[in-house]
């Protein structure tokens, strides 16, 4: 074992939790050492997630774009896809990204301890590298491991043909036809990429309805939206087989609540999306004496475990799994150790659909506000009635604004529209000051552009919308 090194804090996983825990541990005069096992830095989001699918998503919706909405503004082409070139630009983009956060850590002092990492007791951590085993001893320990694709019980995954959302970003030809198990954020995405590069899409969901935790209206609104660009949707549906051959997948589908007979869906490839779950294997939780409940996640008081000196941050524990949701823990607990003052509301953590039309809420949805009791108001407006949404051909969606009926204060905010994940940040920052309706209908926005929306909304919710 190589010689023992001292830090004040020890994170161990290098994804958007634990590389930004690391670099604000490193501005804050904290000896740091993130401890990442993959050969880059950035996790799942830089590398398997977030950015890569990001970068198919962009380059899949321009391909469309090129082969029909062109042709309508008078741009006379005639796309070829060549995948290969495709996933090297993608691979490219988060070769750069990850090698960014390198750059980060030698400025901020930061050690990046190559190898698996796991608790030896309190202030321990031994990682496994290439060359034998290194001790770092620690004042502090924060858990940052991340999550895992959750497997469907009865379904193996099949290289290039039953795969999980890794597996769908790195596909070698585009299938002819693809089923996705899961009607979440992650399938709809990834589904919305290769049907756009030229799959028949059939998305497979459990519940009766998609995108569970967005606003029912909002959600309705969204899949007639994709129905009509050609996905195919069976709700109210479970997978209870999968069965790989040289000719694809032949998967079994029963009614989810129980009544009614079996049916069989042929697809080329598979895609499982049913969700993430905490990725806690090998850790060495035991010798501190933490146990996960019996979903894997790791309870917190403030980030703090029920072992001394361990913190826990991100996808492991309780809350959205989220990369910005893990960025927030971050400094918050960094700031905690640093004796400062940390706190992350999780009421205003927004979340985003990264499809066409993208799809953004914060804050609560209808049924949520319905099931508390709370009388609130709704202001309404949609993207065909925006002038910049209606120039550009982008008018599928509105913005719906939901307030307090007494006090006026925003409660909720849902976009589906043109660059919505982008225009969420500024409900973000008016519920955070406590912000009313009113607040927003009465800032000056410019023209013309596809935030008009938001004020827009915000204005029916008194009942003054202009533009519509």
């Amino acid at each position: 074992m190589a010689d023992q090194q001292t830090y004040d804090v020890v994170i161990i996983g290098g994804g958007p939790g634990g590389y930004n825990a690391a670099i604000r541990a490193g501005q804050l005069g904290l000896k740091a050492a993130c401890v990442e096992m993959r050969g880059t830095l950035g996790g799942t989001c830089l590398n398997v997630g977030c950015m890569p699918s990001k970068a198919l998503l962009h380059a899949s919706e321009l391909y469309e774009a090129a082969g029909g909405e062109f042709a309508k503004i008078g741009i006379e082409v005639a796309p070829s896809l060549n995948l290969s070139q495709m996933m090297a630009a993608k691979a490219e983009s988060v070769g750069a990204l990850t090698k960014g956060i390198e750059f980060l850590f030698k400025k901020n002092k930061v050690d990046w301890v190559r190898g698996r990492g796991r608790i030896a007791g309190p202030g321990k951590v031994v990682v496994e590298t290439p060359e034998g085993q290194t001790e770092l001893s620690t004042r502090n320990i924060v858990i940052a491991t991340g999550s895992e694709p959750t497997p469907l019980p009865g379904v193996e995954f099949v290289e290039g043909k039953v795969v999980d959302s890794t597996g769908a970003l790195d596909l070698q030809a585009v299938p002819k036809t693809l089923a996705v198990v899961g009607a979440g954020i992650i399938g709809l995405e990834l589904g919305s990429v290769w049907r756009r590069l030229g799959a028949q899409v059939t998305v497979i969901e459990f519940l009766d309805r998609i995108t569970p935790g967005m606003d029912a209206e909002v959600a309705k609104t969204f899949q007639r939206s994709l129905t009509k660009q050609g996905m195919t949707f069976k709700l109210g549906t479970k997978v209870t087989a999968a069965k790989a051959d040289k000719d694809g997948v032949t998967l079994t589908l029963e009614p989810a609540k129980g009544e009614g007979a079996a049916e069989t869906l042929q697809a080329d490839v598979v895609l499982v999306a049913i969700g993430r779950r905490p990725y806690t294997a090998g850790l060495g939780l035991e010798t501190v004496g933490v146990t996960p409940d019996q979903r894997g996640f790791i309870a917190n008081d403030h980030f703090k475990t029920s072992a001394e000196g361990v913190w826990v941050i991100g996808d492991v524990t309780y809350g959205p799994m989220l990369a910005h949701k893990a960025e927030e823990d971050a400094v918050a607990c960094i700031e905690l150790i640093a004796g400062k003052a940390g706190h992350v509301d999780y009421d205003l953590v927004p979340s985003v659909v990264y499809t066409a039309p993208e799809v953004a809420w914060v804050g609560k949805t209808e049924e949520e506000l319905k099931a508390a009791g709370v009388e609130y108001r709704v202001g309404k407006f949609p993207f065909v009635a925006n002038s910049r949404a209606k120039i550009n051909h982008e008018t599928d969606g509105f913005v719906k604004f939901l307030a307090d009926a007494k006090t006026d204060r925003v409660l909720g905010v849902h976009v589906m529209g043109p660059q919505a994940g982008e225009m969420i940040g500024e409900a973000c920052v008016l519920m955070a000051f406590s912000g009313a309706s009113e607040d927003l209908a009465r800032i000056c926005h410019p023209h013309p552009t596809r935030s008009e929306a938001l004020r827009q909304a915000a204005m029916g919710v008194e009942g003054w919308t202009m533009q519509a």
